[in-house]
C-alpha cells in the first residue's frame, strides 16, 4: 500500500470521526438546552405550589378565627398538597440541573457550563420554594389544630 493510500486512509477516518464528535456534541447541546428549560419550569412550578401553600395557610388562619373547622383543615390540606407538589418540582429541576452537569462533564464547552450553571441556579429558586410551601403547610396544620382545639 502506498503512503499516499494511508494518507487518504486517514483523512477519511478524519472526516468520520469528525463528523461523529460534531453530532455528539449538538445533541450534548440540545440536551443541556432542555435540561435547562426543564430546571427553569420547574422552579417555576415550585414558586407557585409555594404561593399556593401560602395562600392557604392564609385561608386555613382565616377560617380557624372564625371557628370554620372544617374550611380550616381542607386548606391545610391543600397546603400539604401544594409543598408536596413544590418539592416534586424542586426535585425535577435538580434532576434537570444533573443532566445538564452531565453534559458539561461530558464535553465541557462554555455555553453547556452556563446552562448548567443557570439550571443550578433554578434548581436553587425550586429548593427555596419548596422549603416556603413546607412553612406555609406547617402553618396552615397549626391552624386548622388551633381552630380544633378551641372548639
Amino acid at each position: 500500500m502506498s503512503l499516499e493510500t494511508e494518507v487518504t486512509n486517514l483523512r477519511q477516518g478524519y472526516v468520520i470521526v469528525n463528523k461523529r464528535y460534531t453530532e455528539a456534541l449538538t445533541t450534548l447541546k440540545t440536551l443541556t438546552q432542555t435540561s435547562l428549560v426543564a430546571a427553569k419550569r420547574a422552579a417555576v412550578a415550585a414558586e407557585k405550589a409555594s404561593f399556593a401553600a401560602k395562600s392557604c395557610a392564609t385561608a386555613a388562619n382565616a377560617a380557624a378565627i372564625k371557628f370554620v373547622i372544617d374550611a380550616a383543615e381542607a386548606a391545610a390540606s391543600a397546603a400539604s398538597m401544594a409543598a408536596e407538589a413544590s418539592i416534586e418540582a424542586a426535585a425535577a429541576a435538580s434532576a434537570s440541573a444533573a443532566a445538564a452537569a452531565a453534559a458539561v462533564a461530558e464535553q465541557a464547552e462554555e455555553s453547556l457550563v452556563a446552562a448548567s450553571a443557570e439550571a443550578a441556579a433554578a434548581t436553587k429558586r425550586a429548593a427555596e420554594a419548596a422549603a416556603e410551601a413546607v412553612r406555609m403547610s406547617n402553618l396552615a396544620s397549626a391552624s386548622a389544630k388551633q381552630a380544633r382545639d378551641g372548639q
